[in-house]
């Protein structure tokens, strides 16, 4: 096992702050959602109870691989990049539903991240690109 040195790049240490944000930002719907469920009439208990493990489990899972890339986990870079990509179809119907003040911004979001992601100073922090 070889310990790099070099200094983290700003493309993975804003990719990496970027993700952690999003994770708060989803642990925080899911505590929300818990909340709903605790307070609301219950319509459908099982589909909000999986709907607020679905958030949960989306946060712990940003989060991880938050970690997984500032730790430069290359195996952390492809599901990262690929939960980003979902903020696309997310952002995408948001804007076609009337809220295109958060779906813009969400696929705004799920680009850059990817962007940085895949910035070649990212990609040689990795150890995926020969110098």
């Amino acid at each position: 096992m070889t310990i790099d040195s070099d200094p983290v790049p700003a493309t993975l240490s804003w990719a990496t702050r970027l993700l952690r944000a999003e994770a708060v930002a989803l642990a925080l719907v899911a505590v929300w959602l818990v909340y709903e469920n605790l307070t609301a009439e219950a319509q459908d208990l099982t589909s909000a109870l999986l709907i607020t493990l679905f958030a949960a489990g989306g946060a712990v899972a940003l989060w991880a691989l938050g970690s997984g890339l500032a730790r430069r986990r290359a195996g952390a870079r492809a599901p990262a990049i690929v939960l980003q990509l979902m903020l696309l179809p997310i952002g995408w119907y948001m804007i076609q539903g009337g809220l295109g003040w958060l779906g813009a911004p969400l696929m705004a979001l799920g680009v850059g991240v990817c962007a940085l992601l895949l910035a070649p100073a990212t990609t040689r922090a990795l150890g995926l690109l020969d110098d």
